[in-house]
């Protein structure tokens, strides 16, 4: 999966880091934001860029870490970061903790939705939002997103096809409404990019949490 963000998907963590910045206005605010799975930290690099946060990168395989530190210290941004062990299931956070938590790619690797969407609602802070998805931002340029698709569904990645390009947004929508309500979570909403243009261009799906 870092592989992936270095390669095909490098495009699109600006775009998103970008989105999130403006839609939840985290250009002057400091505080603390986690990437959930965050590998090898190319969206929270891109979010540093943009933000006065301090950013955690919380993934399951600690050893990328030393990547996203590297990564990290080329940008000029090493006192800005974080790296933590952490499975997005049992988050090593205490409650009301971040001010944003975001992830990208990785929900669909998640054996128990229901408790990671739990545990990230504990770790948010009363007035936090999460931003959880798969797919592009939708201010991603369509000529881009085509070319993305494109790659990911050509015969030398068969193998990845599934899980990327074959899943049914409707299906995903309808599951993380169902554990919005088993979790009594009322403040959310999902979103679903189709800008102009995009139509045929599978741009993913994501979900909005306020806390």
């Amino acid at each position: 999966m870092a592989a992936v963000a270095q390669g095909v998907l490098a495009p699109v963590y600006a775009p998103l880091a970008e989105q999130i910045v403006r839609d939840f206005d985290l250009a002057d605010k400091p505080g603390i934001g986690i990437d959930v799975g965050s590998g090898h930290g190319t969206l929270i690099i891109e979010l540093c860029k943009r933000t006065r946060m301090h950013w955690i990168n919380a993934d399951i395989n600690p050893h990328v870490f030393p990547i996203f530190f590297r990564a990290a210290e080329e940008a000029g941004l090493g006192g800005r970061v974080s790296a933590v062990f952490a499975d997005a299931q049992a988050m090593p956070f205490r409650d009301n903790f971040a001010d944003i938590i975001v992830s990208r790619g990785v929900l669909q690797f998640w054996e128990d939705k229901q408790r990671a969407f739990s545990e990230i609602y504990r770790v948010l802070k009363p007035g936090g939002v999460a931003f959880i998805g798969r797919g592009f931002s939708d201010n991603l340029p369509v000529d881009v997103a085509r070319k993305i698709r494109a790659a990911q569904t050509a015969p030398e990645e068969e193998k990845d096809k599934d899980s990327v390009t074959k899943y049914k947004v409707s299906d995903l929508e309808s599951e993380l409404r169902q554990i919005m309500k088993n979790l009594n979570i009322e403040r959310y909403k999902m979103r679903i990019p189709k800008p102009p243009g995009s139509e045929g261009i599978k741009y993913g799906i994501w979900i909005e949490i306020h806390k």
